[in-house]
């Protein structure tokens, strides 16, 4: 099993899962700067400060909502599905993995009692912004 996988169909990165044994030694970003959120490893040594700050107000243009899940407690399959709606891979995820969803669309099953940290830009609007998709894993 690769520790940071990502998956794509063709050239379309659609996911990226992140195992929860990595833990690099130094600070690591694992996005690129042209994706819509920023994914990496920030590291410091004990006693180690980051100096108080506050982020100045940048108008920043998105289009689609990058969406990030955080695997709290439980097990589930994710399925991944390209643009056109096509299965691309099936994932089991455990406590710690991380997925970041970059493109594409996705279903989950939870295999147990399953707490998610979810992390994305809102506020969230209902399903108005959301298209549902055959999927053959429901």
């Amino acid at each position: 099993m690769e520790l940071i996988e990502w998956i794509r169909s063709g050239e379309q990165v659609i996911a990226i899962i992140i195992r929860q044994s990595v833990s690099p030694a130094e600070t690591t970003f694992i996005t690129p700067d042209e994706f819509n959120q920023q994914i990496g490893f920030v590291v410091y040594p004990a006693g180690g400060q980051i100096q108080a700050h506050s982020h100045k107000p940048i108008e920043r243009y998105t289009i689609g909502t990058a969406e990030t899940l955080i695997v709290r407690r439980g097990k589930m399959e994710v399925r991944l599905f390209d643009d056109h709606r096509s299965l691309v891979a099936k994932r089991i995820l455990e406590k710690g993995d991380v997925l970041v969803l970059v493109s594409g669309g996705h279903g989950f099953s939870m295999l147990e009692d399953t707490v998610l940290l979810e992390v994305k830009q809102g506020p969230y609007t209902g399903l108005v912004e959301k298209e549902h998709i055959d999927d053959p894993g429901e």
